[in-house]
């Protein structure tokens, strides 16, 4: 909380305009991906380590490029993407803002993607 209340501060007194800028800034400094992932539903399909997806068909996330999962997760929301299974994840977008789509990408870009096929067997 402390910590919340001095980059309040700091962000206000160096670049933010207004206090609600600075409650921004500070809400961003805030994101963990991981915690995102698992509040915003992604363990539910994606699995709680981002390896193991309850279907084949979908998509293990750990390790891919963070630009490229943002991007996919925007093209989901807005519907520029509707193939796939583009449709059961458009159901929950409208729960993931784009800071919170792009803090979730960054954490699952850091994961081990060579895991998921040691995990597999193969």
């Amino acid at each position: 909380m402390r910590a919340t209340k001095m980059l309040l501060v700091l962000a206000f007194c160096f670049g933010a305009s207004t206090p609600v800028a600075a409650e921004e800034a500070a809400g961003a400094a805030d994101l963990s991906g991981e915690k995102l992932y698992r509040e915003k539903t992604c363990i539910a399909c994606h699995g709680a380590d981002a390896h193991t997806p309850i279907l084949p068909d979908y998509p293990k996330l750990a390790g891919q490029n963070s630009a490229y999962l943002f991007r996919q997760a925007q093209d989901i929301k807005s519907g520029a993407r509707a193939n796939g299974n583009a449709m059961a994840m458009k159901g929950v977008m409208h729960l993931v803002n784009d800071d919170e789509l792009r803090a979730i990408s960054e954490w699952l870009a850091s994961l081990d993607c060579a895991r998921s096929s040691a995990h597999q067997g193969g």
